[in-house]
């Protein structure tokens, strides 16, 4: 039996795939630090400690991200989208007018709830898009989150290089284009990203597949052509020009295959119209298997939406607590020992990373490097080339040999390690290797453990599990870059006139990346403990997976 024509709210489901990477392209603000730290370390004359601390706080807006976790179950996607562009808006838009002078520098106290601001603003964008794509893809779990989590990736690096291309690398309109850029991207998904049926049969299913890896072709492109422009460096005014305009189409690009299945489905209905016009009778009624095929679809679906169910013991109604791949309340996941070890192997991977996105341009510094804009952007494009293949790579595993996704994490941590080895012992373009490695393995541990916690925990309360997890940035940045990088750091600079201080040299940095290669290793044998422990689980889901695409 052929396709059943694409209707029109298939459509809608794709342009509002294509809006949410938008989105994604524009919300990993909060890696961007770097590029205006020391704008802001010279304009405050901060020491190393009051500079990360106010990385820190940026970080410490995702604490906040429990709000819009329990929103997210409550209110609309528009309403998400929209209270996160606006206090984006505010955040980023104060830092602008400290940092382009249009006002004197705010207090350190006020600039922290700035940076705050801004820091939390990416939660509500974040949760909207991955708790509604997911619900929406709920078959293609690691696809989505590898795509959608390898846009953030690329959104450091396509801020970095059109700020670059078109204003000089200027700290204050780079800032401007922090404030504003995500405020208008996100009005337009909030007309196009609302939550739709998923597919309800194998051949969507398979369709879905398809359209995935044109996305991710289209990724990989931009990916790849962000990072010759980093190469090939300054080519004049307008080279720049030029480069931004082919950006913006390679993203724009995408909005093809929403087009596309518009058409198709116009076309195939006006073909049924005509046949209907002609009288002519069908050869076959509406087969009634394809219907109850998707009412146990649907069954199967609910299923995890009945865990914990009450029972009556000697007369006293009892709620069990869910097996582990079944929908969990909050409290019902904390009495897990699966979602503690998951909490803590997050914590080892994520920490080291914020530190080397939050310490990147003193790391550059202490090395020798005036411009430390190669490395942020080698950070983000590498990272998206984590996200993006662990995601797809990880899926097809499950499928195939039912390999439990926490298995990447517990590579991507040995990886980690090593980058961190090499950092300290400070061979010749270790800052290069690093920055790769770094990137590479920090993408791998957010697309993996995205839908990993579905998985684990359920769809019902994703949006506040995922918030939880998400805790571990800002404790991470507080932990590795707050305390102890920059306690390190400070214990090895020397002060300056203005009131600040310095460093320069691998011992600057040394003794702090052999404790994160040391945190590395713990994480990454957390994460074998987890895949032990969750290996049954991912038989099911393996089996499931093959069960359906033989039907």
């Amino acid at each position: 039996m052929g396709l059943q024509p694409p209707s029109r709210l298939t459509a809608l489901k794709w342009l509002g795939f294509v809006t949410a990477v938008w989105v994604q392209s524009i919300s990993g603000n909060n890696y961007t630090f770097s590029n205006y730290s020391d704008a802001l370390k010279t304009l405050m004359n901060l020491t190393q400690v009051q500079l990360n601390n106010l990385s820190v706080a940026k970080d410490v807006g995702k604490a906040f991200g429990l709000l819009a976790g329990l929103a997210s179950d409550r209110f609309p996607t528009w309403l998400l989208l929209l209270i996160g562009s606006v206090e984006g808006l505010l955040g980023y838009g104060a830092q602008w007018l400290v940092v382009s002078k249009t006002i004197s520098p705010l207090p350190y106290w006020t600039m922290c709830i700035f940076l705050c601001m801004g820091g939390n603003s990416s939660t509500w964008m974040n949760t909207a898009v991955l708790v509604t794509c997911i619900r929406n893809f709920r078959k293609n779990r690691g696809p989505v989150a590898g795509i959608l989590k390898g846009y953030v990736g690329l959104s450091t690096a396509i801020f970095t290089d059109i700020c670059n291309a078109l204003f000089s690398d200027s700290s204050a309109d780079f800032l401007l284009m922090l404030s504003l850029a995500p405020f208008a991207v996100c009005l337009t998904a909030m007309i196009f990203l609302k939550e739709v049926p998923p597919s309800a049969t194998t051949l969507e299913e398979n369709q879905e597949s398809k359209y995935f890896n044109m996305f991710n072709i289209v990724a990989v492109v931009v990916a790849v052509y962000l990072l010759a422009n980093d190469f090939m460096g300054s080519r004049g005014h307008l080279f720049s020009i030029v480069f931004s305009g082919i950006l913006l189409v390679l993203l724009a690009s995408p909005l093809i295959i929403p087009a596309y299945i518009a058409i198709k489905s116009w076309s195939e209905k006006r073909t049924v119209s005509d046949i209907e016009d002609q009288s002519i009778d069908p050869l076959l009624v509406r087969e009634a298997i394809p219907d109850t095929q998707v009412r146990q679809e649907a069954v199967q679906e609910a299923k995890p939406a009945a865990s914990g169910m009450a029972v009556v013991v000697h007369g006293a109604v009892k709620k069990q607590q869910p097996a582990i791949g079944e929908d969990h309340t909050i409290l019902q996941a904390f009495k897990t020992a699966d979602f503690w070890v998951l909490f803590l192997s997050f914590l080892c991977g994520v920490g080291p990373g914020m530190m080397v996105m939050n310490n990147m341009g003193q790391m550059g510094s202490a090395l020798g490097y005036s411009d430390v804009s190669i490395f942020v952007s080698l950070l983000s494009i590498m990272g998206f080339f984590g996200r993006i293949i662990s995601g797809t790579v990880s899926e097809y595993c499950i499928k195939r040999a039912a390999t439990p996704r926490p298995l990447f994490n517990a590579v991507s941590q040995i990886l980690l390690a090593v980058g961190f080895i090499v950092m300290a012992i400070g061979v010749p373009g270790c800052l290069y290797i690093g920055s790769v490695l770094v990137g590479v393995c920090y993408g791998v541990r957010l697309a993996v453990t995205v839908p990993a916690a579905s998985e684990l925990f359920g769809l019902k309360y994703y949006g506040l599990i995922y918030n939880i997890l998400i805790l571990n940035l800002p404790l991470g940045s507080f932990l590795f870059s707050g305390l102890l990088a920059g306690y390190l750091y400070d214990a090895q600079a020397t002060t300056t006139s203005s009131g600040g201080n310095e460093c320069y040299g691998t011992h600057c940095y040394q003794l702090c990346f052999f404790i994160l290669a040391v945190t590395c290793l713990v994480g990454s044998g957390l994460d074998v403990l987890l895949a032990s422990k969750t290996k049954n689980l991912y038989k099911k889901i393996s089996m499931s997976k093959r069960s359906k695409s033989l039907r």
